[in-house]
């Protein structure tokens, strides 16, 4: 599998943590994608329309044979399985797939847009994938994610939920 792909994850409607190990174990059913790395889960207080539950949030990086646009149709069509409705802007939601990155690609279509375009103004996309991005290649990434999160006033509403390694392990999602 070729490509690379960091995607955030965040629900808060009914069971929270339900929905989003449901969008991962579906996502990595395809033959096609393969889950590489996983953040811990944090809980977060809601970005844009704030008249609404806590959000859990994570990130996952996944190798895929699928293409930008394939891997985003799935990302929708998995959102709508899980019963996403798209009712009010930034509103509740029981599952978001949000493509963060795709290889080191920068896409600007209608439809999809890589980097993400509002992912260094968010602290529940930022510190997450802190934790898992580990491109040495790339050091210049990961110091703008940090000088990013360093700018963001809201950071004290991402508290850490499931640590994915540490007193309160989960299991490995996809295992």
């Amino acid at each position: 599998m070729e490509n690379t792909a960091f995607i955030a994850l965040g629900s808060n409607i009914g069971n929270r943590y339900d929905n989003i190990t449901k969008a991962i174990k579906r996502l990595t059913s395809y033959s096609e994608i393969q889950l590489v790395n996983y953040s811990s889960i944090y809980e977060t207080d809601p970005v844009g329309y704030e008249d609404q539950d806590l959000f859990l949030n994570m990130v996952i990086e996944i190798q895929t044979a699928f293409n930008p646009m394939d891997l985003l149709d799935l990302c929708l069509e998995m959102e709508i399985e899980l019963g996403r409705k798209r009712d009010i802007k930034w509103g509740p939601r029981t599952i978001d797939l949000d493509i963060l990155t795709f290889n080191q690609e920068n896409i600007q279509s209608e439809k999809l847009i890589v980097p993400h375009p509002r992912m260094l103004e968010r602290a529940f996309v930022i510190i997450p994938l802190l934790e898992i991005y580990q491109d040495k290649k790339c050091s210049e990434i990961n110091k703008l994610l940090e000088a990013s999160l360093e700018e963001l006033p809201n950071k004290e509403g991402v508290r850490i939920w499931k640590r994915k390694n540490g007193e309160d392990v989960f299991e490995p999602i996809g295992s």
